[in-house]
């Protein structure tokens, strides 16, 4: 038996970048196109694309490059987005609302089946046509309805207690927008999503692009 190749978890973010821009390319009716190519439209090197690529099988032909189509689908089916996961929202403040309001999830194969918070003033408001339900229904909710993703967008506090009913509830996978580390068992990944810290990464780009542009003293 052929043993398992581990996936870099950088390799694993950048097949996302891939997709995005072969979903444009099919848009303007491009069909096939080389890793130097993609190279000049994402800025990776294209010796890191093939490199991720081969990972996988590579896709590629000698002297034609990748199938633009082709390597799209290859890539939904790597990801595993050649089905649907089910999620749910806990939390329903204004960035659990606003995640429920981006239809595109849908879209993508992602619906949001299901919405929770502790808040008396907002259980039982309609969100995107999406009830709230009192967090005390969640676990209950979770295995009923077979759900693959929580989604929590509560405050730190809270998170781990939410984390520990969505682990509860067998959800596959958590999308953490609260600002803490969570503990959970090893087969439930986490994915943190830490907006300050890019905010911060955005700030520091920025100065360091002024002090690359500043003239040295006694250059004017």
């Amino acid at each position: 038996m052929k043993e398992k190749v581990k996936i870099s978890n950088a390799v694993v973010k950048r097949l996302p970048i891939y997709r995005r821009y072969l979903e444009e390319l099919i848009k303007d009716n491009v069909e096939r196109i080389s890793s130097n190519e993609l190279s000049s439209l994402i800025g990776f090197t294209a010796s890191q694309i093939r490199q991720d690529l081969n990972n996988f099988g590579g896709f590629g032909q000698q002297g034609y490059g990748y199938n633009v189509k082709g390597l799209y689908k290859e890539i939904n089916t790597i990801l595993g987005l050649d089905r649907e996961y089910k999620m749910v929202i806990v939390g329903t403040g204004n960035l659990g609302q606003a995640l429920a309001n981006y239809s595109k999830y849908h879209k993508e194969g992602f619906p949001i089946v299901g919405m929770f918070d502790i808040n008396p003033k907002i259980i039982g408001l309609r969100i995107n046509d999406i009830e709230v339900m009192d967090s005390d229904l969640l676990v209950d909710f979770l295995r009923e309805n077979h759900v693959d993703i929580g989604i929590i967008t509560t405050d730190r506090a809270a998170a781990q207690s939410v984390a520990d009913k969505l682990v509860e509830g067998r959800v596959r996978g958590i999308w953490n927008f609260a600002t803490v580390d969570l503990k959970v068992p090893k087969s439930i990944p986490v994915e943190n999503v830490h907006v300050t810290d890019t905010l911060n990464a955005l700030v520091y780009h920025i100065i360091h692009n002024d002090q690359a542009e500043m003239p040295e003293a006694g250059t004017e």
